[in-house]
């Protein structure tokens, strides 16, 4: 498995791949911010459109490859204000149902928090589905849990859930971004 970051030419160059994962990701029931069945154009344009964001270093998004498919993403979106260059949201970790259970997750989410600490991000948030799997990973890696709003956001069933607040701590530099 390789995990790589990409620069705003090979997220274009990777949409299609990126807008599969995407697709598999909410038809296996994770709530990533779309209802399920995701049409494939919705996918492409929502994945061409994060290129903007990773040309302008708002966003950074790296895919991990094996076999010549992309297999996971996870991405570090940066606020443009100037009193919040410390910290980073951890966004759209997603790994293919066919990779799962083989520590692609994990592996992405230590290259994000490793990257960002390098960056001189010190402050880590994200949000996630109450009682998802993906709670699991983050509190086992560390991630401290803040809280829950109940009826945060649609499941892609279209059923209202929960999200949990998360945040890390990192290192104590001063950001290089």
């Amino acid at each position: 498995m390789i995990v790589t970051r990409l620069d705003a030419d090979q997220v274009q160059l990777y949409v299609e791949e990126l807008a599969d994962l995407l697709a598999d990701t909410v038809d296996g029931g994770a709530s990533i911010g779309f209802l399920a069945p995701l049409d494939r154009a919705t996918a492409v344009a929502w994945w061409k459109e994060r290129a903007a964001a990773v040309a302008s270093g708002q966003l950074a998004v790296w895919i991990a490859r094996a076999d010549d498919r992309t297999l996971g993403t996870v991405s570090l979106a940066f606020p443009d204000k100037p009193n919040s260059r410390h910290r980073a949201e951890l966004v759209k970790l997603m790994v293919h149902r066919d990779a799962r259970g083989r520590g692609l997750g994990r592996g992405l989410l230590t290259t994000a928090e490793q990257a960002a600490a390098d960056a001189g991000i010190t402050l880590l948030h994200l949000d996630t589905e109450t009682d998802s799997p993906a709670e699991r990973l983050y509190t086992s890696a560390g991630w401290t849990r803040v809280g829950v709003i109940p009826d945060y956001a649609a499941d892609p069933g279209g059923v209202l859930r929960g999200t949990t607040l998360y945040y890390k701590k990192l290192g104590t530099t001063a950001p290089t971004r």
